[in-house]
């Protein structure tokens, strides 16, 4: 997942705030075209709250500027959609993640994280590097100083894919995972099998919150998309309570991820 760095958000939140101004828009007036309310508008363009791509939209369509912001993104960083996730992240005190399919990002051995990024057979070995080494670089969050609290829910078919071509591999990632698991700011705890209907079942989703403000991102086959409308959130705060509540405690899962990577030798 890439991001646009917090200079270029703020140079395109100012430029949206100088485009209101032009058109003789107030904050409420704006807000209403772009739909948002007044208050989401002043938080933007105050920074306390992330510039998302539907923000953007919005600003586009109550401006009437024919799609320029979203343009802006385009020419000024990779993605075709604004992720301000990773500045969320770097910040962030407490850290939330639901993966029924993969290994979080942010848990990921080199080996594992460069075979998932292979997956996609478009990418050149040069941009793969280059993915990796995003990838890897995120994880210092995990290891910086005052660390967030991060909390990973994985659903146990995860740790069992593992074909005769990639057991090495897995083994390595679940004994990195058991190893994380030992620190004190963060937890594993695996979504069991027999588990077989939950409403994770909907796809992976991720919580972030600096001070008091949440923010959410769903991964999709096109990238990722950043959710900060505060009912949504909380909607994905709620299912993030029951797909933890149905997961196993902590010394449970690392004993089960042991008897996991044991089962192979």
């Amino acid at each position: 997942m890439a991001d646009l760095s917090n200079p270029i958000a703020s140079f395109i939140v100012s430029e949206i705030r100088r485009a209101r101004g032009a058109a003789g828009m107030t904050q409420e007036a704006f807000g209403r075209a772009a739909g948002y309310t007044a208050s989401h508008v002043s938080s933007v363009e105050n920074g306390t709250r992330a510039l998302t791509i539907d923000f953007i939209h919005g600003a586009d369509r109550g401006l009437n500027t024919g799609g320029l912001f979203e343009r802006m993104i385009e020419e000024l960083g990779r993605p075709s959609w604004f992720v301000p996730w990773l500045d969320a992240e770097r910040t962030a005190t407490q850290l939330r993640c639901f993966q029924p399919s993969l290994i979080p990002g942010l848990l990921q051995t080199q080996d594992y994280a460069r075979a998932v990024i292979r997956c996609d057979d478009r990418l050149s070995e040069e941009e793969v590097d280059r993915r990796l080494v995003e990838r890897m670089d995120r994880q210092e969050v995990l290891t910086r100083k005052d660390p967030p609290h991060f909390i990973a829910v994985i659903a146990e078919s995860v740790i069992r894919r593992a074909g005769e071509d990639f057991r090495d591999i897995m083994a390595g990632q679940i004994k990195h995972l058991i190893s994380l698991a030992e620190r004190p700011n963060i937890s594993v705890h695996i979504l069991p099998d027999e588990i077989s209907m939950h409403v994770g079942l909907t796809g992976p989703f991720s919580l972030t919150c600096a001070g008091h403000q949440w923010l959410a991102e769903m991964e999709n086959q096109l990238g990722g998309t950043v959710v900060d409308q505060d009912d949504d959130v909380d909607t994905l705060m709620s299912r993030w309570e029951t797909v933890r509540n149905e997961a196993l405690p902590r010394r449970q899962s690392v004993e089960l991820m042991k008897e996991v990577v044991d089962s192979w030798t």
